[in-house]
């Protein structure tokens, strides 16, 4: 596929295609620039689906996952992210990875009243979930519909364990629950941020707050007690893979207790998504990075190898790794987040709080 240098690019959106969903039969092409269907390619406004799960909480058996169950209230994700691995899933739905994803957001309304149904099976055993493990909880559409709030308050209604993964300041409005939370040891928020180059986040991630901001976010919930960990995620070697150490010691400095990462990986359409966005984004390495990366997942850019998947092998990726733990060993050591309370959990206590 040609690339063009210094391409116009949709405003306000990572992908700058919309790429073909595996599942159709059938794709949208420009046979002629003049057609009709030229409008298809345009940088339209954002739009919101409802949608009414039978189940919200979803369970993986994937082995190189830290977390078993997770619940995402949305689907699709306005951060626009070039590298998001739930882009693919947004195929599932009948919409494209591509500017589909960050602009055709799908909500679950319902996602409360569904987990409370959940703590309420006969013989549940709390777990800790994770919020989210797919699409951010706390992108832009959580400020007006506060369905991850209300999640939270169902957690801290049923005292049980929660853990939160977002790159959004948003995550500080719901300061007041998460100290709940944290009393009984019952939340752990992780904080993404993979760069400090205020250039390369616009590009790379468009509709995020800047990196500044997330600092600003780890500080807050260190100061009120509530346990934080920076998630280098993802590191690119050629983009941001120098960055670990100054990154490291800004979120230790703020007050991080933990820090961890994973290796670029490009499976699916996000591999198309990537490729174009980066020739057009950075022309003069964009071949050396994308061979770096093919370098860390055995020769090829899609890689759902268990464990290489998400840390990478070989040269390159163990250099990263070398960094990345010198870089926890100097600017973390000693440090570590507190280990969760399954203790607390008591559906019949959730039930008796509704009588008042």
């Amino acid at each position: 596929m040609p690339f063009e240098k210094n391409s116009e690019f949709f405003k306000g959106r990572g992908a700058q295609v919309n790429t073909h969903n595996r599942f159709q039969k059938n794709r949208y092409i420009t046979e002629h620039i003049e057609g009709l269907d030229e409008e298809m390619h345009e940088n339209v406004s954002t739009q919101i689906f409802e949608e009414t799960p039978k189940k919200i909480v979803s369970i993986s058996n994937s082995p190189d996952l830290s977390f078993m169950h997770s619940i995402n209230p949305y689907q699709g994700c306005e951060h626009g992210c070039l590298y998001c691995y739930a882009r693919n899933s947004h195929e599932y739905w009948g919409f494209s990875a591509g500017l589909d994803f960050e602009r055709k957001i799908i909500v679950k309304r319902n996602a409360a009243a569904l987990l409370e149904q959940f703590f309420n099976k006969k013989n549940y055993q709390p777990q800790t979930i994770m919020l989210s493990g797919n699409t951010d909880c706390y992108q832009p559409i959580e400020r007006k519909l506060k369905i991850t709030r209300s999640l939270l308050e169902v957690f801290l209604k049923y005292r049980h364990p929660v853990s939160i993964i977002s790159k959004n300041n948003l995550v500080i409005r719901d300061l007041d629950i998460l100290q709940e939370l944290a009393k009984m040891d019952l939340v752990h928020v992780t904080v993404t941020i993979n760069s400090l180059n205020e250039s390369l986040r616009q590009k790379m991630e468009p509709r995020t707050v800047t990196a500044k901001s997330r600092l600003m976010v780890i500080n807050k919930l260190a100061s009120a007690h509530i346990p934080v960990r920076l998630m280098m995620a993802p590191i690119v070697p050629g983009l941001n893979s120098n960055e670990i150490p100054t990154l490291i010691k800004a979120a230790a400095d703020e007050g991080a207790s933990e820090a961890i990462f994973t290796v670029i990986r490009l499976n699916g359409s996000i591999a198309e998504v990537f490729s174009d966005w980066i020739h057009k984004a950075y022309p003069d390495r964009a071949d050396k990075v994308l061979q770096a990366i093919a370098e860390c997942h055995g020769g090829k850019l899609n890689d759902s190898n268990w464990g290489r998947r998400l840390r990478g092998e070989g040269k390159v990726a163990e250099s990263i790794h070398q960094l990345f733990k010198i870089s926890v060993r100097r600017f973390l050591s000693g440090r570590s987040l507190p280990a969760f309370n399954f203790s607390y959990f008591s559906p019949a206590g959730g039930k008796q709080m509704n009588m008042f």
